[in-house]
This record gives C-alpha cells, sequence and structure tokens, in this order.
C-alpha cells in the first residue's frame, strides 16, 4: 500500500468507500483542485425527461479569459464499475444536455444568485470575455460553447481510460488521492489545467495563456526517427481538453545525450488514439529541423517530462528551455 512521509510523519493511503465521502473532500478543497479562476458549482438537479441523468456539480472555467467553458463534473470512487457508473452516466449526460440546456441555465444562475460572491465574479469576468450580462453570457456558455466533462476518481485505470475513448464528449482525469496518519489528513492531485495553472498562478512570466499553441514533447531515441519523424505523428499524449483546439504546432524534445527541442510540425488534427483518453496528432508535412533549443541551467525543471505548452514565437526565438517554458 502506498505511504507517504512528511516530517517524520507517515500516511498511509486512505481507501474511500463512501462516494459522498469523497465528493465531500473534493467540494471542500475544490479552490486547490480547480484553481482561482473557475466557479465549482456544488448542485444535484435531475435532467432529462426520457433519460434521466443528475450530474454531481458544473464548473464554470474563466482560464482562457475571452473564451470560458462549462463542464460536468463526475465524482466517483474506483470501486465503482467504470463502465456502469461513469460512462453510463456522462452518455446519458450527452443525450440529454440538447434538451435540458433551460434547465441547467437556471440551475446555474439559481446557484449563483444565493452566492453573491460567486455571481460578482462570474458577472466581472463574463463582460472581460464580451458578454454584456450574467442572463447572455450562460445562454452562451450552455447553448453554443460544447460542453466538456471532468472525472475525478481516487484511482484511474486502463478500464475507465477505455470507457471515456467511446465518449464523443471532451473528458479530462483528475486522480485525488488521500492518505492518513495520526489523525490528519493529506491530499494528492494533479491540479485541473496543471500547465495552464502554472501560468495564470503568474510562475511562468511572460506567458499569455490566450497566446498558447504549441506543444512539446519527450521523445525518447528510439521512438523519435520512428514516431515523430516517419510517421509524421505523435500518440498516446495526455492532452487537457481546454487546449485540444488551441494546439497548431507539436515539438519533440529529444531527451538526453541531446537534451533539446530539435523538431518543429504544423499540427493537421488531433484525435483520440485507440481505447484510451489519449490523443494522436497528425503533422500536415514532415517535422522540421529549428536551430536545437538546449537544456540550460537558468531555471530548474524546464525539461519536459510530460506534455508542456508554449507559444510558437517564443520557441523560435528561444536559446534555451528558460526561454520557452
Amino acid at each position: 500500500m502506498e505511504r507517504l512521509i512528511a516530517e517524520n510523519k507517515t500516511y498511509k493511503y486512505y481507501e474511500y468507500t463512501n462516494e459522498a465521502e469523497f465528493e465531500k473532500a473534493i467540494v471542500d478543497h475544490s479552490n486547490q483542485i480547480f484553481g482561482r479562476n473557475t466557479v465549482y458549482i456544488d448542485i444535484k438537479k435531475k435532467i432529462g425527461d426520457n433519460i434521466v441523468t443528475i450530474p454531481d456539480g458544473y464548473l464554470i472555467d474563466f482560464s482562457f479569459a475571452e473564451k470560458p467553458r462549462l463542464y460536468i463534473i463526475e465524482n466517483e470512487i474506483s470501486t465503482h464499475d467504470p463502465y456502469k457508473h461513469i460512462g453510463s452516466q456522462l452518455l446519458r449526460f450527452g443525450i440529454s444536455y440538447k434538451a435540458s440546456g433551460r434547465n441547467i441555465k437556471k440551475y446555474i444562475l439559481d446557484f449563483l444568485m444565493t452566492n453573491k460572491e460567486y455571481y460578482d465574479f462570474v458577472e466581472k469576468r463574463s463582460k472581460t470575455a464580451g458578454y454584456r450580462n450574467i442572463d447572455a453570457f450562460l445562454d452562451a456558455l450552455v447553448f453554443d460553447i460544447p460542453v466538456a466533462a471532468i472525472v475525478i476518481i481516487d484511482k484511474s485505470s486502463t478500464e475507465l481510460d477505455n470507457v471515456l475513448s467511446q465518449l464523443t464528449m471532451d473528458t479530462d482525469i483528475i486522480e485525488f488521492q488521500t492518505f492518513v496518519g495520526d489523525n490528519e489528513l493529506i491530499h494528492k492531485f494533479i491540479p485541473f489545467n496543471e500547465e495552464i495553472r502554472d501560468i495564470e498562478e503568474g510562475e511562468k512570466a511572460g506567458i499569455r495563456i490566450e497566446e498558447l499553441d504549441t506543444i512539446v514533447v519527450a521523445a525518447q531515441a528510439e521512438n523519435f526517427q520512428t514516431t515523430f519523424i516517419e510517421s509524421n505523428a505523435w500518440w498516446a499524449i495526455r492532452i487537457s481538453s481546454s487546449m485540444l483546439n488551441r494546439i497548431k504546432y507539436i515539438a519533440a524534445y529529444q531527451v538526453a545525450p541531446i537534451s533539446a527541442i530539435t523538431h518543429l510540425a504544423e499540427v493537421s488534427k488531433i484525435e483520440k488514439y485507440k481505447d484510451t483518453n489519449k490523443y494522436i496528432v497528425y503533422f500536415k508535412e514532415p517535422a522540421k529541423e529549428i536551430s536545437h533549443v538546449i537544456l540550460d541551467t537558468k531555471k530548474k525543471g524546464t525539461a519536459p517530462q510530460a506534455p508542456k505548452y508554449t507559444t510558437y514565437e517564443r520557441l523560435i526565438k528561444a536559446k534555451g528551455l528558460s526561454d520557452v517554458f
């Protein structure tokens, strides 16, 4: 069983057996999980007539200030069957969503009307996005912008990936785990829109998230030639749903001993990769070698371990990785 150590205390993995308890932990820590540019809407209301479902909640995401997005929230514990619980819930929601738009808008508006802090926040951010009032904003959010989903679960699995790969709805997975020791709880998770959050929270000066258009992937020597160069594609990439329609370029960071971004390609299309919740990126043309952007020592943690986002302009002008990220 996995354990954590902090300040000479040992914390054991805590297995949730009650979904309500797990969901309470998510709601209590929603600000940390989703970030300051979001509103977690903790409402459970039935939607649909012939096909009925009850989402666990909704999230209004203002990470991209000019293009906010609505997410349905599905909180689940891993002991539940992903096919019967998560898959069927999201499928029913996808079918019921269009016909239930007016009700969903009303539920969200009612929630905001009873929470002045949230109402004021959404009103301010909706005006920044160019909407004249909250009513017009919610109309666009519910009816004009494709809804996405976030599944929050204590342990992810290949079975869950397989279920989500069958859905047409863009879906992110957040793994939220809890550890307990001496009657104290600590939580382990990767934040929603992690790479975007780094920029939002001021850790990457000089990058505007609205301008992000390039994904950088780490490439091992054995895969780089056969895949990135010869197949004109790169696959099995986790990409946050908020970035899917923004990626115009893909760059390859060749790991040690090269330790540099060496090639760049324009993106043709992005599709789900086989029976996974990951993606394959196809190139418009074969990747071109660029002036190598080397791993420097100006900033720690710049070498990509997982996909990272930047801008084309920033990448082309960079001399070292610290100029890119």
